[in-house]
């Protein structure tokens, strides 16, 4: 009797979660493997048949895809079903998929076969979608060292599998950390100050371990409030150290051998070194010169200008932001000297004195499904699209999924993984789980993941979300917009996939923007308890926060792209040597002292949980926040220049749907096809200016009232 199809091996539909067990991933991941070699070689095996899309790049994409979307499922519950079987699970078969990659990127055969398509005639003949492909396929060969000498290639293809590695290994070594660290209160006395909701939390989370009194965690859903509201300043001061020295040598925990487990440090030198390594073999001065060849900069030293630039304008703002916060934690507070553990009460603190009202407060009118409802019809009214919940296979009970449509026709489909869980890596994301394409078959519609990390249901209640909350799931809807909208049917270039990275966060954070617009925020909200609308008056008053400390939030961002850039420059790390951590420190030291107006303490470790740029892909890349929000300001800036007759308040008409047909169509439907500066120019009629970001952030001269 045969055994059971492999449901990883099934890309008839959706992915198959309620069947896929870790068990299923090598046998599947090795066939795929197989398969895409056996590709390989045949398609390599007679190189003076002239290679032509049909029979050389469709074949291959479509093979790639397959391997694509299976390892992505696989890296998708490794990311949110983090539990030993899957981490098993992932880890036995990485090396063998980041070996195979690192072997295709040097194949010199097919990039070969590459060349003599693009000197082609029929490449004079090919969409400028499958020209740019091909000329991007061409550049990613020699940056994956296809070039290389022979007796070099073995020595690449091992940087690349061992930083596959240290990615995961990072990412996993923050994610137990977080989770190892539980602060327990007894006495009730000590929650002083600390909003009811989350005490809820935290008394349920310590019935669930089967303990009396109040569990507080790492996890930013219980982290935050804490360090925002609790009265007492020894155990804002013990959350702080312990979050901030999370996944370094200050670990308590210890391994058979005695050493510290979950340490970050001795990781982050060899990535460094082996970054550094591989830019050098490439014919590269330093890691951050590769990391730009496909993002919009130019160079590092664009990248650094325009970030010192911004950091020239925000900082006197920061400084007096820092003044006005200091001040008043000594003066209202007795908070003196403020220390690092205090800033964040202490700013709560002010905001509640200077606009009279608080986080907690607004909270209570966002409950979960008026937050999406909201989204969804902002997306009607933009771009005339229906979202509709629809039944599918879950990972996990909290999981919810959608369709959406347009005049009936089924456009893209999306799963929505909101709460905070032990066993899901922090942060929030947008990831790919199918891209559109269209064959000889028809047309595959694309799937998104969009996670986020945030408080879940309370004592039989709705979750409900902070404004911040709220942002945040507007910013991965935007990443899922543009991977969902797509109108490009090659798989190289629809959705995200082809987008310079710098470029990337432009749909996300322009969709932030409406989350302070009246007219979207007031259909959205309604108090968890009472159903009341939020209250002008308190919208209001928001508004009149929205820049509060916003000097001190552009810094901060700063700080960490100038640090990211100068880390991957030629001066922090040399070829086959692993960067000491205090080099890594001493350098955000100097960083710090040049932008930054908070200094921690020297015990601080951020670099161990700078996920983004160790585990992530944004390595040499961070700047591309600060970057692509000069995009997007200036894109939603085009809303706010639209006459409409019936505003009287210079608003513009922030929900014109031509406008947004034209974002959609420029920007969104277009995804990796054109190089993304074309894309906005497209849109906006004119090249990028900083004036609408300065403007929306109070740091120029225009004034902030709109």
């Amino acid at each position: 009797m045969n055994a059971a199809p492999n449901p990883l091996l099934d890309f008839s539909g959706l992915p198959r979660f309620a069947d896929i067990r870790p068990e299923h991933v090598a046998p599947a991941i090795r066939a795929l493997l197989d398969e895409y070699r056996a590709l390989v070689d045949r398609l390599t095996a007679d190189e003076t048949a002239p290679p032509t899309w049909e029979n050389f790049v469709a074949p291959l994409s479509e093979t790639g895809e397959r391997l694509g979307r299976a390892w992505g499922v696989v890296g998708h519950l490794h990311a949110v079903l983090d539990v030993p079987p899957w981490r098993e699970a992932y880890n036995a078969m990485l090396p063998e998929v980041s070996s195979f990659y690192a072997e295709l990127g040097q194949n010199l055969a097919l990039f070969r076969q590459y060349k003599a398509l693009a000197a082609s005639p029929e490449f004079a003949t090919l969409s400028p979608v499958r020209r740019r492909i091909i000329d991007n396929e061409i550049r990613d060969f020699r940056l994956s060292g296809a070039e290389l000498p022979n007796e070099v290639k073995p020595r690449f293809k091992a940087i690349q599998e061992e930083l596959s590695q240290l990615a995961a290994t990072f990412s996993e070594n923050l994610l137990d950390a977080t989770h190892a660290h539980a602060e327990w209160i007894a006495d009730a006395a000590a929650l002083a100050g600390i909003p009811e909701e989350v005490r809820a939390a935290a008394r349920a989370a310590a019935e669930k371990d089967g303990k009396a009194g109040w569990k507080f965690t790492l996890h930013m859903p219980s982290y935050l409030p804490v360090m925002q509201y609790a009265d007492d300043r020894a155990l804002r001061a013990r959350m702080y150290r312990a979050y901030a020295t999370r996944a370094s040598e200050f670990g308590a925990a210890k391994d058979s051998d005695g050493k510290v487990k979950w340490d970050n440090g001795p990781l982050i030198g060899r990535i460094l070194a082996l970054r550094a390594e591989e830019a050098k073999l490439l014919g590269f001065r330093d890691y951050a010169e590769l990391s730009l060849v496909p993002k919009m900069a130019d160079s590092p030293a664009q990248a650094l200008a325009f970030l010192r630039e911004l950091a020239a304008k925000a900082k006197p703002f920061a400084e007096r932001d820092l003044a006005q916060l200091t001040a008043f934690a000594r003066d209202e507070l007795a908070l003196h000297p403020m220390e690092p553990w205090d800033v964040a009460y202490a700013s709560e603190k002010l905001r509640q004195q200077r606009y009279a009202y608080s986080d907690q407060e607004v909270k209570q009118y966002f409950p979960e499904p008026r937050v999406f409802d909201g989204l969804f019809s902002l997306i009607r009214m933009l771009y005339g699209l229906d979202i509709a919940a629809a039944d599918a296979p879950k990972w996990d009970a909290d999981v919810r999924f959608f369709q959406i449509k347009k005049d009936g026709e089924l456009v893209g489909e999306f799963y929505v993984d909101p709460h905070a869980r032990d066993s899901k890596r922090g942060g929030a994301w947008m990831d790919s789980a199918r891209s559109r394409s269209r064959d000889a078959r028809g047309l595959t519609t694309p799937l998104a993941y969009l996670v986020c990390n945030l408080p879940g249901p309370v004592d039989g209640k709705p979750a409900t979300f902070t404004h911040d909350d709220v942002i945040t799931v507007f910013h991965e809807a935007g990443h899922g917009l543009h991977h969902l909208l797509t109108r490009v049917d090659e798989l190289a270039a629809s959705g995200i996939n082809g987008v310079e990275w710098d470029a990337v966060e432009l749909p996300s954070q322009f969709m932030e923007n409406f989350c302070w617009e009246w007219d979207v925020l007031a259909g959205m909200t309604a108090h968890v308890d009472t159903g009341e609308p939020l209250p002008r008056a308190l919208f209001d008053k928001m508004i009149a926060a929205k820049n509060f400390q916003s000097g001190m939030q552009a810094v901060r961002q700063i700080e960490f792209a100038l640090f990211d850039l100068l880390l991957h420059g030629e001066a922090i790390a040399r070829s086959g040597e692993d960067v000491p951590i205090e080099r890594v420190l001493a350098l955000l030291g100097d960083v710090r002292r040049e932008v930054a107006v908070l200094f921690p303490a020297d015990w601080h470790r951020f670099p161990h949980s700078f996920s983004h740029i160790f585990a992530g892909g944004y390595a040499a890349g961070y700047y591309s926040y600060k970057w692509a929000e000069v995009l997007s300001a200036d894109a939603f800036a085009a809303f706010e220049e639209v006459v409409d007759g019936q505003t009287s308040d210079n608003r513009g008409n922030l929900l014109d749907r031509a406008t947004g047909e034209r974002f959609r169509k420029e920007i969104l439907a277009v995804g990796g096809s054109r190089p993304a500066l074309e894309s906005f120019v497209a849109f906006r009629g004119r090249e990028p200016r900083v004036d609408a970001l300065l403007r929306h952030n109070a740091m120029g001269n225009a004034t902030t009232e709109r």
